[in-house]
């Protein structure tokens, strides 16, 4: 399979990175082909130009790269920390310049002529890896947990992918080497059962 990664956070050496390096191996070690994007590492542009809006806008090498392979993923996993309930503008600028009308989704209607919306990425599953500090019943009791239903139902679940999950880790800032260690071997495992399950 080919399962492409998106990595959003600025930190070198953070956790979010290591997550990152355990799904790498972890698929890798099963025998797929796996590519690791970096965002920050990279410089990727986030910001959307009006010309990108024109329709028939032809996308710059960059852009037409992060297309190409997430029209190509047979598996896709994001990971970033929670931000103000949201991901980093980075990674939300991705989302606005890749996951491209006429590509990632298109409009069309249904059998009642009702617009709908149709979503044509061929990825069977997506996972999303989150971080935050906020202990997880204050997130649930106080914010609802936004980020669940923004990969689940907004973004994924849009563009046509069956099967979503998502695991949030939390709290970073509190956490210990042991924690970690133990999370980094969840994570491993739900790559496992989650992308790799027949």
């Amino acid at each position: 399979m080919k399962i492409l990664i998106v990595l959003a956070h600025p930190q070198p050496g953070s956790f979010n990175h290591a997550l990152a390096d355990t799904v790498r191996s972890t698929l890798e070690a099963a025998g797929h082909q796996v590519s690791l994007r970096d965002l920050y590492a990279e410089g990727f542009d986030p910001l959307f130009t009006p010309e990108e809006l024109t329709r028939g806008h032809q996308p710059g090498a960059q852009v037409r790269e992060h297309i190409d392979l997430l029209l190509n993923a047979d598996s896709i996993v994001v990971i970033h920390p929670n931000w103000w309930a949201q991901a980093p503008a980075i990674l939300k600028g991705w989302l606005d310049r890749v996951l491209r009308a006429g590509e990632a989704y298109r409009f069309g209607t249904n059998e009642k002529g009702e617009g709908v919306i149709i979503g044509l990425l061929k990825a069977k599953a997506a996972l999303v890896f989150t971080t935050s500090n906020t202990p997880r019943e204050a997130e649930l009791r106080l914010y609802g947990d936004p980020l669940d239903n923004f990969w689940k139902a907004c973004v994924w679940g849009f563009c046509g992918v069956p099967l979503v999950s998502r695991r949030n880790f939390e709290s970073i800032i509190v956490s210990t080497p042991e924690q970690r260690a133990g999370w980094l071997a969840e994570a491993a495992a739900l790559t496992r059962s989650v992308l790799l399950a027949d």
